[in-house]
C-alpha cells in the first residue's frame, strides 16, 4: 500500500532541482490559494515512486504525476525534498503546499490534512528471503523470527497493533529495510507491494527474496489508496488538483506514466 506519514519533528529541508514546469519561489513559505505557484514535497527515497537519480535529480512515478498535475492545473510548481517523518508537520507549517509522495489516506492522517481522490492504490505484503523456512505470517508463527518495517509508516503501526509479540526492527528508510532483509538482519519484512516489487523484479539484490503473503488491506491503517495532501484550509487548491487528476486520467497521460513504471495498472 502507499506509505503513511507521521508527525515527528522534521530534519532539514532540501530543495531539489526542478523540471521545466517548475519555478523557484523567493519566500520560505507560501499561500497556495493566493497564487498560481506552489511548493510540492517529495521524499526522494522511495523508488520507483520517488528517488534521486545519479545526477541528483528527482525521478519516479510520484514526480511524473506531480508534473502532469501542475501542467493540467496551470500551476507553477517547485519540488522540495522532505524527510519522511516531517512531511505532515511541515505541510501544516506552510513550508510547502502539497505532498505528492505516496501518502496513504489513513483515518489518522485525514484528521490532520485534506486529501484529493486517490491517484493509485497498493496493498502491503510480507517478503522473505527465498528458502527462508518461514512457514506462515501469523503473529504466532513469527514469534521466532525478526520482523522489519520502515519508521513512521502504516506498516509500522499495523505491526505494533497486530504483531506486538514479534521481535521487530525499525529502519529509517525503505532501502535500508530491503538491505536488512537481504543481509539477514531481519528474516521478514512488511512493505508496500508496488514499492518492493521494483526492488524484487529489477535489482540484483532483490533477487534474493520473494513475496510470502497475499495482499494485506486494512482501511484503518492503510487507508484507501495514495492521495495528495494539502492543508485543510486550501480548498481551492484541493479542487484544482482533483480537477487536474480527472484530466490526466481521462486522457492517456496517467496511463503513460503508469506504464513507464509498472507492467500493470495501479489505479
Amino acid at each position: 500500500m502507499p506509505r503513511s506519514r507521521s508527525t515527528y519533528p522534521s530534519k532539514a529541508l532540501a530543495v531539489a532541482c526542478v523540471a521545466s514546469i517548475a519555478v523557484i519561489f523567493g519566500s520560505a513559505a507560501s499561500s497556495a490559494s493566493d497564487d498560481d505557484s506552489i511548493k510540492i514535497a517529495v521524499e526522494g527515497a522511495f523508488p520507483p515512486f520517488n528517488y534521486l537519480d545519479s545526477a541528483n535529480q528527482l525521478q519516479g512515478f510520484d514526480v511524473d504525476v506531480a508534473k502532469a498535475l501542475c501542467e493540467a492545473a496551470k500551476l507553477k510548481c517547485e519540488f522540495v525534498i522532505q524527510e519522511w517523518t516531517g512531511m505532515i508537520p511541515n505541510l501544516l507549517a506552510r513550508r510547502y503546499d502539497a505532498v505528492v509522495s505516496s501518502m496513504s489516506m489513513s483515518s489518522e492522517r485525514r484528521e490532520q490534512v485534506a486529501f484529493t481522490r486517490k491517484y493509485y492504490d497498493s496493498p502491503s505484503v510480507f517478503i522473505v528471503r527465498k528458502r527462508s523456512g518461514v512457514a506462515s505470517t501469523t503473529p504466532e508463527d513469527l514469534k521466532t523470527v525478526k520482523l522489519g518495517v520502515t519508521a513512521a509508516t502504516s506498516q509500522e503501526a499495523y505491526v505494533k497493533k497486530f504483531y506486538g509479540a514479534v521481535s521487530t526492527r525499525v529502519f529509517q528508510a525503505s532501502p535500508d529495510l530491503y538491505k536488512g532483509l537481504a543481509d539477514g538482519s531481519v528474516d521478514i519484512i512488511l512493505e508496500d507491494k508496488l514499492a518492493v516489487y521494483d526492488w524484487l523484479a529489477n535489482t540484483k539484490a532483490g533477487s534474493c527474496c520473494e513475496f510470502k503473503s497475499g495482499d494485506i488491506k486494512n482501511a484503518e491503517y492503510f487507508g484507501d489508496g495514495a492521495g495528495i495532501a494539502v492543508r485543510p484550509s486550501d480548498t481551492q487548491l484541493l479542487a484544482r488538483l482533483n480537477a487536474a487528476l480527472d484530466t490526466i486520467q481521462a486522457v492517456d497521460t496517467y496511463d503513460t506514466i503508469n506504464a513507464k513504471y509498472f507492467p500493470f495498472g495501479i489505479r
